[in-house]
Order: structure tokens, then sequence, then C-alpha cells
């Protein structure tokens, strides 16, 4: 049950993940739709254009970006590149074709498509000169500063497959495990990203790559590392001798209970290792070297084991080997960065439920860039002129540039069409008292057309993560526009446990999941209902995933009959078990408190004794489970035991199963199909 990042990153994983599949298909273009009602419908949802990127280049006067659209008939999705120039805070496209993961090379684009590599003119047609040479499905690419080098991501073989072993038997299903980490996220681990350095040029119309080294090679290790790394994960540094790297060089049971990963540093003169952050026992990840090459920059955590430890924002003095905490007393996390110069970075970071852009200069001296109601995600710059991404719980990413002291300027317009056609609800903040006097900001969301007259069944949101933020983010499935839409209001509280209000109430979680947080909960609901006359008390439901499913599990045994509906999407319904069966284990150890048989330990007996299968005798209210039976954070068959438990109880219950959907749901009719269930439960129980 990983803290995601930004809910943002998941329509670029959604749309990233059939990528290679669709672009050997018919491309999928923007679809054209009409909406009846002026409201927001699951079809109009999955109709949206979903930008994922955005790479500006000053010498071409271009930006190139990424936008997927979806085909809910065919299930699948395309992935475009657009080349675009600004014209009247427009963007103009000049060129499109289908891809991912572009990189410009001078005026030239590189890009992926269906797992090779491509280079183009930033003006010609077509797909451009393929690169030859390398014999594997290519994840990613890094192009070296001097143009005759290049970094490929690519999966090698780690654990033997049984055909292997027994090659009598090449139809045998079984699979003999040995150690931990034997599944990852939604697959069974068999492969490890590695990246392979390889020579690069130009034979005629060709492009080559020939000496090709393994930078791992012989090793189980990952880098980037699995589920979520890419390239941000590997750097060159400006002058093309060095490449920087992530990798944890653990496998099995030291994997499954450590994230102390390291930045190496890869000397290509030498082929010598040098591990820069050894003896910090936290994540350390993405790193990236200053424009002159005498300072790289990374982000880190310091505890071992501790996934949602302060990301900080690291930089080291090549020269000197000196290691500065540039963030310090930020106290938040540092989402993603890059160097504007070599004296300024800037970063992402969430503070009260938004997240803003900062810069930070090398002598650790913050300015705060943006302001408002909305999430921003860095991009580069051009000169003075900064791009970036933007995004609010009223609306999609969108592209938008501004200038130190100005006001944003937005000149993408993706989905202007399906935005002319309908009424968005008004998200409103409201601080709210906690039962131990702490102010917690909660995020209400009014449906479109609010008459305060009428009465509205009403809705509490129970974030996941755990440490993931309530911030102005937008999803195409938790969509509050969505809920809003279909005449519900919303309360989403950033409950303890949710970085953005500092790293005391960040922490606070761990090792109490039946406590503050669900008081913070229940404080946010029970505040607005008895204040607001609009709300109908009678009809309250109670919705989440992940954690916020174990959430709606322990809350439909503890709620007192506020709620007359619940839903739980992946959520823990058994602890114990989830102790178990968890793949990445020092999120359980972490957050549990330690192993539910070491009975000296109170914080884990705590833990445990608040698992929610143990409060079922209390269930008194229909609950609706949802579950995805590739999710490997989170067992399929925890929400199998809730709906089981809910029926022999005699609880009005239903169940949602996606055989072929990880902890999130990604394909578009499953989608629909999900959003349909939901609400046609909450409308059965509520209106």
């Amino acid at each position: 049950m990983r803290k995601l990042i930004i809910m943002a990153t998941i329509a670029l994983l959604a749309a990233s993940c059939t990528n290679k599949e669709n672009a050997i298909k018919a491309p999928i273009t923007k679809p054209e739709i009409t909406i009846q009602g002026g409201r927001l419908t699951p079809e109009a949802l999955w109709a949206m254009g979903r930008i994922n990127s955005v790479l500006p280049n000053e010498q071409a006067n271009q930006l190139a970006y990424t936008v997927s659209y979806y085909n809910v008939e065919e299930n699948r999705s395309t992935s475009w590149i657009r080349l675009a120039h600004e014209q009247d805070n427009q963007l103009v496209t000049d060129n499109e074709w289908v891809g991912y993961e572009p990189a410009w090379w001078g005026n030239d684009i590189a890009y992926l498509n269906a797992g090779k590599l491509f280079i183009k003119s930033n003006r010609a047609k077509g797909k451009g000169i393929a690169l030859k040479g390398f014999d594997k499905d290519i994840d990613g690419f890094l192009l070296s500063p001097t143009g005759d080098k290049i970094i490929l991501i690519a999966q090698v073989k780690t654990v033997a497959s049984t055909a292997d072993k027994h090659p009598d038997l090449p139809l045998a299903s079984g699979r003999v495990v040995d150690d931990l980490m034997y599944k990852h996220w939604d697959e069974w681990t068999e492969t490890a990203p590695h990246p392979f350095l390889c020579e690069l040029k130009r034979e005629g119309k060709s492009l080559v790559v020939s000496n090709i080294v393994d930078l791992l090679e012989g090793t189980p290790y990952e880098s980037p590392m699995k589920p979520f790394g890419g390239v941000e994960q590997l750097a060159w540094s400006p002058d093309g001798k060095q490449i920087a790297y992530t990798c944890r060089k653990k496998s099995g049971l030291d994997y499954a209970i450590s994230t102390n990963s390291d930045i190496y540093l890869y000397d290509l003169a030498t082929g010598i290792h040098t591990n820069l952050t050894e003896g910090n026992m936290g994540y350390d990840t993405n790193p990236s070297y200053s424009p002159n090459g005498e300072y790289i920059a990374w982000q880190s955590m310091e505890r071992d084991g501790y996934e949602s430890d302060e990301n900080r924002l690291m930089i080291c003095n090549l020269a000197t080997g000196e290691q500065t905490f540039l963030s310090r007393g930020l106290d938040t996390n540092v989402d993603s960065y890059y160097w504007k110069d070599n004296n300024t970075l800037v970063f992402s970071a969430v503070w009260h439920a938004t997240s803003r852009l900062y810069e930070i200069n090398l002598q650790g001296e913050r300015t705060c860039l943006t302001t408002g109601q909305y999430d921003y995600v860095p991009a580069a710059n051009t000169g003075n002129v900064y791009y970036c991404l933007r995004h609010s719980m009223r609306e999609a990413n969108e592209i938008f540039r501004f200038e130190q002291g100005k006001e944003p300027v937005q000149i993408s317009h993706e989905n202007d069409n399906i935005y002319s056609q309908i009424t968005m609800g008004e998200v409103v903040p409201r601080w709210q008292k906690t039962t131990d006097g702490k102010q917690m900001l909660t995020w209400i969301i009014y449906p479109p057309h609010f008459d305060p007259s009428k009465k509205y069944p009403t809705l509490l949101y129970c974030e996941g993560g755990p440490q993931s933020p309530v911030s102005q983010f937008w999803s195409f499935r938790w969509n509050f526009m969505m809920m809003a839409a279909n005449d519900y209001i919303i309360v989403a509280p950033n409950r303890r446990g949710l970085p953005g209000f500092g790293n005391e109430w960040n922490e606070q979680i761990s090792g109490d999941y039946g406590g503050q947080c669900m008081k913070d909960y229940l404080s946010a609901i029970d505040e607005f209902v008895a204040n607001e006359p609009y709300v109908d008390k009678d009809h309250l439901g109670c919705v989440g995933a992940s954690f916020g499913g174990f959430s709606v599990y322990w809350l439909a045994g503890h709620h007192d009959k506020r709620f007359k509906a619940f839903i739980a999407h992946d959520g823990i319904f058994n602890m114990e078990m989830q102790y178990l069966e968890t793949e990445e284990k020092w999120f359980a150890n972490w957050d549990m408190g330690g192993a539910y048989w070491d009975k000296k330990n109170k914080i884990a007996q705590r833990t445990f004794a608040n698992s929610p299968h143990l409060f079922v005798g209390e269930w008194d209210t229909p609950i609706l489970c949802i579950h995805g039976e590739k999710d490997y954070r989170i067992l399929a068959n925890q929400g199998m035991a809730a709906f089981d438990a809910a029926k022999m109880r005699g609880v009005e219950a239903q169940l949602l199963i996606f055989p072929d959907e990880n902890h999130w749901v990604l394909k578009p009719q499953n989608g629909i199909l999900w959003q349909r269930t939901f609400f046609a439960w909450l409308d059965k129980w509520l209106k």
C-alpha cells in the first residue's frame, strides 16, 4: 500500500501502460463528444485528453508535449507526441505522431514507440530514424550531452523459470519460490530493469549503437527501481564522463524489508562505481547534475524502512564531497525538481493541500512562485520563463507558462470542448477543529448549480497512501467533480498522516491506524453536518481506496450509525494477513509497528487490535467492496473476505472484482464499470 506521490501521476501511468501494445494498431485520435445535461459523465471523463509532460526548447522556439486519448469501445489508449509553438497565448501544433517519452536532442526529437527508439527532425513527418543494434525492448533512454553515447533501459531476466529448470515440463505453470519479493505491485518478479551504456553514431541514414555495456551485469538489482521508477533516476554529467544512477543493491528478504537505495557514480573511463550516499539509510533517488557539473542534487530520505520520511533535496559539491540538506526547514516533501541554472533549483512541494512551485538557491534561500487552489508540476525554464503542468479538482492537466511575479498563463486547451459543455462544482477550503485541539483543512466540494435551500446527500472521502496529500488533484477515477455532478457534497479532510502540514502531523499516523486519524475523519463530517442545514444528515456515505479502503472497513465497525452506505476499494480488512501478504515488508514493519506475533511490542499489538475484521460484529450498514486480482500490494482476498463477512452477518453487500486490474483501475471499460457500480450503490442507499 504505497504512499503514492501525486494523484496526477496516475494519468501518466494509466496512459503508458498500454503504449507498446497500442502503437502497432491504428492510433486513437481525439474523440468528439456531446454531453447531455451539462454534467460530467464517465464517458466524458474517458474522452478527455491527458497531458503528461512538456519539454520546451528555446533554441527551436518550440515545445514538445505528450497527450493520451482513450477509446472505450476498443479498450485501449494512444499516446501522441506534439510539437508546437506559442502564438497569442495558445499552442499551435507544428507536427504530431504516435509515441511516448520524448526528449530533445538539439533540434531533433528522440522518442519511444512500441519499445523501439526513434530519432527524427522536429519538422519531419513519419517515424524518423529507428535505432539499430539493440535487440531488447527499450523502457527508457537518456542521451549523453556529447551526443555520442546513450543509456538504454531494458529488462534483464533475473529468475530462472520452471521451463528453464525443467525443460521437459514446458507447460507446467507452477513456480518454485525460495525468497521474498517474488511478486511486486502487479507482476511476478522475473526481470529487473538495467541501464545499458552504448556508443551512438549515425551510419548513413541509420542510427546505430555499439559497445553495449550493462552497468549492472550479472546482478538482480534494479535501476531504475520498480515499480514506478523511470529515467529520472539516472543522469549524465554535463561533460558526458560520468553517469549517476539510483539503485538498491539488495534482493530477496533484504530488498523486502529495506528502503535503503543509493546514488552511484559510474566513471566511464575507469568503469568504477562509487557510492555517493553510502551511510544514508533511507531512499536516495533522482540524481541531477548542475549545468556546470560542479554539483549533483538528489532526493533523500533519512530513515531505512520509512517510505514516507521527509523527502529532502540534497546537493553535493563534487570537488569537496560536502553534502548539504538544501531544503532544511521546509517541513514537507520535495516532490520533483530541476536545475534552473548553476545556482538555482526549482521544485514542487505540497503545503496546506496545494502543490506549489519554489525556487531555492545553493544557500538554501527559498521563494514560493505560485499561489491559488492548484497543484503545479515543474517542467523547465527557457530563460526567465517557467513552464509547468497545472491541475486542480476542477480541471485536468494543462500546460502553463509564467514569469516570476506574474500570473501563470494557460497555453494548452486540450479539453475546452468538454469544459464548455459542463458546469463544475465549487471547491471551498474549510478549517476545522479536531478532537485534540488542532486545526485541520478540509475540502468541501459542492454539486454544480448548488442550491442551499435543498438537502443533499454527503460523502466522507477517505484518502489512501496513507501519507499522500489531499491536494488539488484531478483523478480519472476518484473524481470529485464526477461525484458532485451526481448531486453529492463531498467532505475531503486532510486528516492526520498527510504531508503539507508539517512532519509531526504527517508522521502521527504510523502505528496508530485506528486512532487520531479516525477521529479526524469523524470530526470533519460531524462538524460539517452540524453547521450546514443543506446536508441531509440521514443520507451520509463514506468512500475510500487503499488506506482509505481500510478506513471504510474500520469505520463500518465504529461509526455509531452515522453512515447509510460504504464503499471500500482495495482496502485492508485483516491486518494480520496484510502483514504477511504485502510484498514491500518495510511498509508493514514501519506502519504497523512490527509483527503481530511480537506480544511485547505495544505499538504492533495496538495496530493489530484495530484490525477491521475484529469489528465485523458491529457492521450494520450496506457496503460495496471493490478489488483487483492483480493487486499484490493488498491482495484481493481482503476485499473478498470483507464481502463474505458482510453477507454472513446479514448486511447488504456487493462485490466488484477485477481479474485484470492491480491496485488501480486502468482499462477504460473497467473504469466506466467502476463509475457505474460506484454511483448505483450510492444512489440505492442515499437517494
